[in-house]
């Protein structure tokens, strides 16, 4: 299992239920969580999720991921 960290631009709860049906697919429900304290918008995923998967999944609902 590893853990990925992406620096993103989801800023807000609306955001978060944007990516949610996106992030579940992908990452696995309760295998990913959205820091919207920190100043980088950390989203933090801990499985074995390619990260070109993610990047490319956040894009396609209008969301950049950077992998950190």
């Amino acid at each position: 299992m590893e853990t990925l960290k992406f620096k993103t631009n989801i800023k807000c709860m609306g955001c978060i239920s944007t990516v949610t049906p996106v992030l579940n697919e992908k990452a696995g429900v309760d295998k990913w969580k959205v820091d919207l304290q920190d100043p980088e918008k950390t989203l933090v995923i801990e499985g074995d999720s390619k990260p070109e998967e993610i990047v490319e999944a956040l894009k396609g609902v209008g969301f950049n991921a950077e992998r950190i």
